[in-house]
């Protein structure tokens, strides 16, 4: 099956600065700058009407105190009103405009970060974990999307009609301005108390989530792994420890805002408390009048809901800073440098050279070496936990070895980068069915396959009698929300890729492990087909697997303890003859291995 790699060897893909974020958000925003002028346009018409009612107000209070006549006022009055309207429509504008900006935006960058996934190499993939992987292209895009739908609307609003108010208010008395921005220095204090201390519990906190969704994936994934070793409540803690460390991170999170909160609101309080003690002082000594005070307190009064806006949402900008970071990290990988002078591999044969490798400071492999000449095949067998599945995966190049080294026709595998999967395949048991019609799935191997290939690969791997039978044959949409397939014809299907592909070398780690009795001999004839004439390596789940390679290397406590052909094994009467008898002795049913032959790691 799939190697789980533990959370100590996972290399997580990695996280944009802060500059390289919003240098990616400019270059995004700047290919739509039509919609973003619609948008920044529409905010300052909604921020000046929404202050044009409150000054007109003023203007009326010092028109009643005057006793001006009622038409006076009611054109007063009219103004007001259709200044509100005019507010509402430009402040729905630009909500609208935003939005469209924002989707539009994070649209490309979900594409943007899933081709970019999809194209790195398999080992770097592999290395962070799919959890990771889902973390971004799910909960980060989730993240912003929310926050694109719902907090920066307003806050963009906000924001503009805090500068005019300000701006409105200095116009009237640059005195009443001014008790009005004692408000900014203690804003800027309370950001700046806010700032340093969130940004790094709200990575810490979408990092958090990652490894949850990797502790349940991999424990959902590797059940087969989780019941052989009896480690259910191991792994149900594993769940616990990263659900609780994201739930305290959120805790965590959510008491600093609340103390960034009360920051806010002391500033507007001794703000407004300034602006009504300055209208006292300067309507008494005839500098303004009581329409001009009243103006300018429920200006800023007006205020305190955009501030809140922006305060109450700020949570919501960061925990989206944060997922855009975590996207645009995706999307800044650079490809690996091709080297300079790239070496050609002699033949297709695989060395392993003192192997070393374990897990949160257990060994579980102890200096292996391994040759396989080119085009033999080797099944590897032992009993469960002997590291079979980790040297498997250690051959494909998707772990990297604690020590030593796998050369590819005297290439060091490291050397290939991307290529690597052009020249070796590796299949688990863990298949996956693309959604799609089946000859889409079996072309993802090779696009330019024609009908012809792709009939012939069906053919070998003894797949196109249930393909013929399918309602639409090999048109048939499978995958989710179509055809469902079995067990064993999803493996079919993976091993027909592989022989679209043609690879000089195939590793198949229990690769028949799924197809149960009534398929297990044929999808162990699909299997010798497709390593038929390649270098190969078997982590056989049954023996009848290893009877037929040119050599079985017997592993034991992660050494190799014998390797020889199944003849010679027997003979020997050591751990492959133990086995063997187990296995032929108790009569197991094909589709069943017998305790102690098991592959399940």
């Amino acid at each position: 099956m799939t190697e789980m790699i533990p959370d100590a060897d996972r290399r997580l893909l990695p996280v944009a600065t802060a500059r390289e974020s919003w240098a990616w958000l400019g270059r995004a925003v700047r290919r739509k700058s039509s919609v973003a002028a619609a948008a920044v346009v529409t905010a300052a018409l909604g921020a000046a009407a929404t202050v044009l009612p409150v000054y007109m107000f003023g203007v009326l209070v010092d028109r009643v105190r005057e006793s001006a006549p009622m038409s006076a006022l009611g054109g007063i009055v009219a103004i007001i009103a259709i200044a509100a309207i005019a507010a509402g429509v430009f402040t729905g504008l630009a909500g609208y405009f935003v939005a469209v900006l924002g989707s539009t935006v994070l649209a490309r960058l979900r594409e943007a970060v899933v081709i970019r996934a999809l194209g790195l190499p398999m080992r770097t993939v592999e290395q962070a974990g799919k959890g990771d992987v889902l973390a971004r292209v799910g909960d980060d895009v989730a993240v912003i999307d929310k926050a694109v739908s719902e907090a920066v609307p307003p806050v963009i609003s906000a924001l503009f009609l805090v500068a005019v108010s300000l701006t409105t208010m200095v116009g009237i008395d640059w005195r009443l301005g001014l008790a009005g921005a004692i408000a900014v220095p203690m804003y800027t204090l309370a950001l700046r108390w806010y700032l340093p201390r969130s940004a790094p519990r709200y990575a810490a906190q979408r990092v958090a989530m990652g490894a949850r969704s990797q502790a349940l994936i991999s424990s959902i994934q590797g059940q087969r792994t989780v019941r052989a070793y009896g480690a259910e409540a191991v792994h149900r803690d594993l769940v616990d420890q990263a659900s609780d460390r994201a739930r305290l991170l959120g805790i965590d999170v959510f008491s600093i805002f609340a103390r960034f909160a009360s920051r806010g609101n002391r500033a507007e309080y001794v703000s407004l408390a300034c602006i009504l003690a300055a209208g006292f002082v300067l309507v008494d000594d005839g500098s303004v009048s009581v329409g001009q005070v009243t103006a300018a307190a429920l200006l800023f009064h007006q205020l305190f809901n955009p501030l809140g806006a922006i305060l109450f949402t700020f949570d919501e900008v960061q925990s989206a800073g944060a997922s855009l970071a975590r996207l645009v990290g995706v999307v800044s990988i650079q490809d690996t440098p091709p080297v300079a002078d790239p070496r050609v591999p002699s033949d297709s044969g695989l060395r392993l050279s003192g192997i070393r490798h374990g897990y949160d400071g257990h060994e579980v492999l102890h200096g292996i070496d391994l040759t396989i000449a080119p085009g033999e095949r080797i099944a590897l067998v032992g009993p469960t936990g002997s590291g079979k599945s980790t040297l498997a995966a250690i051959a494909a190049g998707s772990i990297t070895p604690d020590s030593g080294e796998v050369l590819l026709g005297g290439v060091l595998l490291a050397e290939f980068a991307a290529t690597l999967r052009d020249r070796l395949v590796i299949v688990t048991q863990e298949v996956h069915t693309f959604a799609g019609t089946l000859r889409d799935d079996l072309r993802l191997a090779v696009p330019h396959a024609d009908d012809r290939m792709v009939d012939a690969a069906l053919a070998e791997v003894g797949a196109s009698g249930w393909v013929r039978a399918l309602p639409g044959g090999i048109d048939t949409v499978v995958g989710e929300g179509g055809h469902r397939l079995t067990a064993a014809q999803a493996q079919q299907l993976a091993l027909a890729r592989v022989l679209l592909a043609d690879p000089a070398i195939v590793i198949l780690d229990e690769a028949t492990a799924e197809a149960g009795s009534a398929g297990a001999r044929d999808l162990e004839s699909s299997a010798a087909v497709t390593v038929l004439g390649r270098t190969s390596l078997v982590v056989a789940h049954r023996l009848t697997q290893a009877v037929t390679a040119d050599r079985i290397v017997v592993l034991e406590h992660g050494l190799v303890c014998e390797s020889g052909t199944h003849e010679e094994l027997i003979a020997a009467g050591g751990q492959y003859a133990r086995l063997w008898a187990t296995w032929s002795g108790n009569d197991a049913p094909e589709g069943r291995t017998p305790e102690g032959a098991t592959n399940d790691e």
